[in-house]
């Protein structure tokens, strides 16, 4: 038998937000993660998904070399 783990189990874990694992577990990122009623069970042995979030272009602060 799979052992499950509780959003709140998995974000203390990864260190991650409960919020963050929710919209993960939303796009279908993390395998193996079933919703249940209300609640999401993810696998005790999911690895954690890279961070995919825009970290470049427009969004990053613009330094100015020279000065």
């Amino acid at each position: 038998m799979m052992d499950y783990l509780s959003i709140k189990q998995t974000s203390k874990k990864w260190s991650i937000t409960v919020r963050r694992i929710q919209v993960l577990c939303t796009e279908g990122r993390i395998p193996g993660a079933t919703k249940i009623g209300s609640y999401w069970a993810i696998p005790a042995d999911a690895k954690k998904p890279n961070d995919q979030r825009v970290k470049s272009g427009k969004y990053i602060k613009k330094v100015d070399i020279n000065g």
